[in-house]
């Protein structure tokens, strides 16, 4: 298989590209040259937000396409119709953001999504994802795939999520732990995105899919034990309840990133129907092989993970942490409602 890939040199992109050249296939990495793709990979570079920025692309034929574009859906649209004659199928990686806020538990493909344009320049960040949809669809057609993903974690994160919560861990002494810890996280290991991405090109899918685990496929209890367990047991997890982080103006998913309290937005981001993903092959690792294959390269590079620029820093700063921890030890409320039974 001949494999182009727009934008293969970061987490996603790079999880891709290493599987396509494990798998033996011919891979061309079409970026910016901010970073080196992996080994076996050909380059072209060009930025396609640069007027004649995707000139390297004018020629050459290629199976597929995969692109992870999260910017203006024009640029999607521009790279699109300019491949559509020398490329058999086209991949867009796009993100459950594309359905309104908020939605039900049971989210399927067929479910409302919002407003989009392939035309659009900066926009907000789901309409931009829509917009991208419907520009690989104006020029794939049913050769299109849209992998409509959740939560990603695993090695090569740049966003600070598990990265954050591994570092955290690895300092020690008492961690602020969010419940309820029964509570199950939807995502994805960017590696079994990338193999789940490759497989439909071989099968020749299209249209929507939902990418992430089943729901409750892990909690929130073991996704920090495992953290706590890979850095060494350092860490002591003080559990407590969301009405009392939520008080203290601690914020879900930015200061402690990848939990939220029950309610809407869990609803709609970590219950989604992903049966049509799991049907066509979509396997989902456990939480402990993830958390250890990201430890495992954080260390090799330090222990200090990229950030993208355009993305803000996640994490509870530690001083508050130990405001908030003081309080609950003097007396404030911990997680009395939730247990380990629960």
């Amino acid at each position: 298989m001949r494999l182009l890939m727009l934008g293969g040199t970061e987490f996603a992109g790079r999880a891709i590209t290493e599987d396509a050249l494990a798998r033996g296939w011919e891979v061309t990495v079409f970026h910016r040259g901010r970073h080196e793709p992996p080994a076996g990979a050909a380059s072209l570079h060009g930025d396609r937000a640069e007027p004649g920025g995707l000139k390297a692309l004018g020629e050459g034929e290629w199976d597929a396409v995969v692109d992870t574009w999260s910017g203006a859906p024009a640029a999607v649209r521009d790279a699109a119709r300019l491949l559509a004659d020398r490329v058999g199928r086209h991949v867009y990686i796009s993100s459950r953001s594309v359905y309104p806020f908020p939605t039900a538990p049971g989210l399927g493909e067929d479910a409302p999504v919002v407003d989009g344009s392939a035309d659009a320049g900066e926009v907000e960040y789901a309409q931009a994802k829509r917009g991208g949809e419907l520009a690989a669809t104006g020029a794939f057609g049913d050769r299109a795939l849209l992998a409509r993903v959740g939560l990603i974690i695993g090695r090569y994160e740049n966003i600070g999520r598990l990265p954050w919560w591994l570092t955290r861990m690895a300092r020690g002494g008492k961690v602020l732990a969010p419940g309820p810890r029964n509570h199950g996280l939807q995502y994805v290991d960017v590696r079994d995105l990338a193999a789940w991405t490759l497989d439909a090109v071989e099968q020749g899918l299209g249209g929507p899919y939902n990418l992430a685990s089943p729901v409750d496929h892990t909690t929130m209890r073991e996704f920090l034990e495992s953290c706590a367990d890979v850095t060494g047991n350092k860490a002591e997890l003080v559990w407590a309840d969301p009405e009392s982080i939520l008080a203290a103006g601690i914020e879900p998913w930015m200061d402690l990133p990848v939990w939220l309290q029950p309610g809407e937005v869990y609803d709609t981001m970590m219950r989604a129907d992903v049966t049509r993903a799991l049907d066509s092959g979509l396997r989902c690792r456990p939480i402990q092989d993830t958390v250890a294959d990201t430890w495992e390269w954080l260390r090799s590079i330090g222990g200090q993970a990229p950030h993208r620029p355009d993305r803000p820093k996640l994490g509870l700063d530690p001083e508050k942490e130990r405001e908030f921890l003081a309080h609950t030890e003097s007396g404030g409320v911990t997680e009395p409602r939730w247990n380990s039974a629960s």
